[in-house]
Formats: structure tokens, C-alpha cells, sequence
């Protein structure tokens, strides 16, 4: 049992939970949402009901589908509360940014292309400016 309370398997649960809901938030898709929702039953499941009246994970995970996928009501508070509850780092910043990108495309009218960079040197231009030349200069 590790120093929190969360055993092995639980906390390889709770981790294929996490992994689940940034599956969602990168492809949007239902599939992917309902295999979010299926992975929350199965910590629910953890709980130790057998009527199965724990369902924490499932309303969470419906109410962060929804947020994510911008339907749900004070969006930003559940998707910062999720990023709270995230330990490692890697997986909470690739959360961000999975969300950032669906919030970027929103705002995608708003904003103005980057310009190209016209002036960039060539790679052959002056390359040897400086150097001194292989002739032998005086022997």
C-alpha cells in the first residue's frame, strides 16, 4: 500500500481513468467518451456496493466530458478541479494542452496567422566569410 492510502491496482485504475478522459479531450469522440465513462464504472466499482449506488467517477467523468466538450454548465470550474486532483505532472500538462487546443479552435477567427520570416540567410551565403584560405601563402 503506497503512503496515501491508494493501492497498486487502484492507483493503475485511477491512472487508465485519468488516461481516458485526455483520450477524450484530444479526439472528442464518443467512442472515447464512452470508454471514459466505462473506465469510471469500473473505479466505482472499487467502491465496495454491490447495488453499485457509488458512482462518483461516472458523474464526474460525465460532468468533465461535458465541460471538455464545451456543453456543460461552469466548464472551467470542473476542468480545474480535475487538473487539480492530477499528480503527475506530464499527464496534467498534456490535459492542458489537449484542452487549450479544443479552446483554440473556437477562437481560431479571432486570431491573426504568424508571419514568415522573409529575411532568413541562405545557408550558402558568405559561409566561409572570415575564414582563412586552405592556399599555402608563402611556403
Amino acid at each position: 500500500m503506497r503512503r496515501d492510502g491508494v493501492t497498486e491496482p487502484q492507483g493503475k485504475l485511477l491512472r487508465a481513468w485519468q488516461l481516458a478522459v485526455l483520450r477524450f479531450a484530444v479526439t472528442l469522440d464518443d467512442d472515447d467518451r464512452m470508454h471514459a465513462l466505462g473506465v469510471a464504472g469500473e473505479v466505482d466499482r472499487l467502491g465496495g456496493t454491490a447495488d453499485d449506488a457509488f458512482r462518483f467517477f461516472r458523474r464526474t467523468t460525465a460532468e468533465l466530458c461535458a465541460a471538455i466538450s464545451g456543453r456543460g454548465a461552469d466548464q472551467d470550474a470542473v476542468v480545474r478541479r480535475f487538473l487539480a486532483q492530477i499528480d503527475d505532472v506530464r499527464l496534467r500538462r498534456a490535459v492542458e494542452a489537449a484542452i487549450a487546443k479544443d479552446c483554440a479552435k473556437d477562437r481560431a477567427e479571432d486570431r491573426t496567422p504568424p508571419k514568415l520570416v522573409a529575411s532568413r540567410t541562405k545557408p550558402g551565403d558568405d559561409l566561409w566569410r572570415g575564414l582563412p584560405s586552405r592556399r599555402a601563402t608563402g611556403t
